[in-house]
């Protein structure tokens, strides 16, 4: 019996698993929305097969709700556009090859007219379609009939089974992206206190640079949970929710980006020295010191940013300011030996002043007084944008503001803040 319960459990915990996968969710939903817009138009629309239906559903049915909204209205202005070409062209013309090429031609500027987006070719589509059979009338009007109930289900769709949230996906993306570029620094940091041939220089920064792509790939996800936050109502604070995800994905490319230049230095200097280490043993291994500290602060980091607003983020600050703070002392001792290395060789104060500057640029990026600013004016340019495209609502912007300052200063406590 308790082997039977545990295989429940485990079973429960594997179907709840793929409940967070974005390819199950749609493809529930879409096969849902289409199966019930089949049904309805079967009793209201004049066609046999009002496939156009499910086929609307299917397509208008997406991951988030801000996302299925914008698809409906794009995808029934392109049919209704398509419709309204082929009843024209139906009475003026009819079918035939050099009529067929100019519903073409003109279902596809339409489209750029309408601004259908992806769905341009889908007003051609619905164009040749309805001009194809014989009783243009009613099969034109029917087709509509039949994109309305497939654009009503698929919305309806979301009221039942309601779109997930996706910033525990993109906040796990998030961290994940952080453990590599603390892994790259730790692997930067062991050559920088060695003897590293100009192959395993030139790898790190090859590996530094791979750090763009996998930047794109988290940049997707962060794109959809931010569109699945817009106009969802169970999320009370998706501005909120949005700012810090963005922001924080921000200063992680800050840091790669400055990560790389940093590699890229060494590099340069692993073809110079040759055979010989790259720095003197005290400076090469308080660098490495340094970079490991960084690459701790760069977790947290990533912590902190995708921490539920919801619950206390002291913790995660606490830790961060304090592995910062770890991180500039470190810092201060590798400025005091550079310092004597240039007092004793100028030859190379250039590379010793690009690398303090670039570690400073890495800590002030994470600096809290810093995000705390940056979170701030994100604030300032969404509720000014807010306020130039709907000046009726300003009132309400403003209250908004206010209570999302209030949640940033309850989310980053300890802190002075300039409002």
């Amino acid at each position: 019996m308790r082997d039977l319960r545990e295989g429940w459990a485990r079973t429960a915990a594997r179907i709840g698993k793929w409940g967070q996968e974005p390819e199950v969710v749609q493809a529930v939903r879409s096969t849902a929305a289409a199966t019930l817009a089949y049904v309805i138009a079967l009793h209201l629309s004049p066609e046999r097969a009002p496939l156009t239906a499910p086929l609307t559903a299917l397509l208008v049915v997406q991951v988030t709700l801000y996302s299925t909204i914008t698809t409906s209205v794009r995808r029934v202005n392109s049919v209704v556009a398509g419709v309204v070409i082929a009843i024209g062209f139906s009475i003026l013309v009819g079918l035939t090859w050099w009529s067929l090429a100019l519903i073409i031609l003109a279902s596809l500027a339409v489209g750029h007219l309408v601004r259908v987006s992806e769905f341009v070719p889908e007003v051609a589509i619905s164009a040749m379609l309805v001009l194809g059979v014989t009783q243009v009338g009613s099969t034109a009007w029917a087709r509509v009939l039949e994109t309305l109930i497939g654009a009503v289900v698929g919305l309806g769709t979301n009221l039942f089974f309601a779109p997930p949230v996706w910033v525990s996906a993109a906040g796990a993306s998030i961290e994940g992206l952080a453990r590599q570029v603390r892994q790259l620094t730790l692997r930067i940091g062991e050559q920088a206190a060695g003897r590293t041939p100009v192959s395993e220089a030139t790898a790190r920064l090859y590996e530094a640079r791979r750090l763009d792509h996998d930047i794109i790939v988290v940049d997707a996800a962060l794109r959809q949970a931010e569109d699945s936050l817009k106009l969802n109502p169970r999320v009370r604070e998706g501005l909120l929710y949005r700012i810090m995800l963005r922001t924080g994905l921000d200063t992680l490319e800050i840091v790669t980006v400055v990560l790389r230049v940093i590699a890229r230095s060494l590099a340069d200097l692993a073809k110079e020295r040759g055979a010989e280490p790259l720095l003197s043993p005290r400076v090469g291994t308080t660098l490495e010191r340094l970079l490991s500290e960084i690459g701790d602060a760069v977790v947290s980091f990533a912590v902190l940013v995708t921490t539920d607003v919801s619950r206390s983020a002291e913790s995660a600050e606490a830790r961060l300011a304090e592995e910062l703070a770890t991180a500039c002392a470190t810092r201060d001792t590798l400025a005091e030996l550079l310092l004597a290395e240039v007092q004793r060789d100028v030859r190379q104060w250039q590379f010793h002043g690009a690398l303090l500057a670039e570690v400073n640029r890495i800590l002030d990026e994470m600096d809290i007084e810093h995000r705390s600013r940056r979170l701030l004016e994100e604030l300032d340019r969404g509720g000014q944008r807010h306020r130039e495209q709907v000046p009726r609502l300003s009132r309400l912007g403003e209250h908004a503001r206010r209570s999302l300052l209030a949640r940033l200063r309850r989310l980053l406590p300890g802190r002075k803040r300039r409002t």
